[in-house]
């Protein structure tokens, strides 16, 4: 039977360019909120000799989640997924932002748990903005709720944008739940381990995406300038990432995020160093 690979968010820029370099040696799942752009990330797909099953699903459907693994089960052995599917601070307010990246990621992940066989990954997508968090503004405490009590997880998330004012409120969101991306990836290593799973997160800088682009007046474009590799990143290029972490080839990797974002991150700190020796 042929190994599987599902990608949620499939009909995005990352997802789409993902798939087709797993497409290349696996029976593609695509999983997108939107039909129309399922149809046509399929039919572009079709055209390079790619054929992929798409499912319609909101992962934020702890039932259309169960629904999508079951499908793709049905095709075969579940090898991997590539979880892309989520939300930027421009196209909702503070709850949507959570409950879409950070339930999304939890209800992927764990119905991934549940269903993968022996040696099988999953990649989430976090986001550099994790990285840019203050500590003291990251609600870690809570984060185990999601596992007990997620009307209560969420609420807290909510909570933790409260310092925010509400044009700011979005965007503090989306760092709040891809910080808790990471700290899921890194957190159950050793339960996914358990099953014999590998589990690691990528923090993607400013990508050349529609909805990377959503963000380039927001504070964005300034950034990938003022980066060590001066330009916004390749879907593409996060896409060979992604499929490598997901490989066989990357066997001993796990519980770990990998920050893929032209050197921003790298470039504030250093600044930010000197500027505090040159105060």
């Amino acid at each position: 039977m042929s190994r599987v690979s599902i990608i949620t968010g499939g009909a995005g820029g990352m997802g789409l360019a993902t798939a087709k370099i797993v497409g290349q040696d696996h029976t593609l799942v695509l999983c997108d909120v939107r039909q129309d752009r399922l149809d046509t990330a399929a039919a572009a797909l079709s055209d390079l000799g790619i054929t992929a099953t798409a499912v319609n699903c909101d992962v934020t459907d702890r039932s259309a989640v169960v629904r999508l693994f079951e499908t793709a089960s049905g095709i075969g052995p579940i090898a991997s997924v590539i979880h892309t599917a989520g939300v930027s601070p421009s196209m909702g307010d503070a709850e949507y932002v959570n409950t879409t990246n950070a339930l999304g990621t939890l209800n992927v992940n764990e119905v991934f748990f549940a269903a993968a066989r022996e040696g099988s990954a999953i990649v989430n997508v976090a986001s550099m903005a994790s990285h840019m968090l203050p500590e003291e503004l990251v609600p870690t405490k809570h984060f185990d709720l999601a596992f007990t009590d997620e009307k209560r997880f969420l609420a807290e998330l909510l909570a933790a944008c409260d310092i925010a004012g509400e044009e700011m409120r979005s965007g503090l969101a989306y760092s709040v739940s891809k910080t808790f991306v990471r700290w899921y990836s890194s957190s159950q290593a050793e339960r996914f381990n358990s099953r014999g799973l590998r589990i690691v997160s990528v923090s993607p800088g400013s990508v050349d995406t529609e909805m990377g682009l959503l963000e380039a007046d927001a504070g964005a474009g300034a950034m990938v300038a003022n980066a060590a590799v001066p330009r916004w990143g390749k879907a593409e290029e996060m896409a060979e990432l992604f499929a490598f972490c997901a490989s066989d080839r990357a066997g001993y990797l796990t519980g770990t995020d990998i920050l893929n974002d032209g050197g921003v991150i790298a470039s504030m700190r250093e600044r930010a160093r000197q500027a505090a020796e040159n105060a």
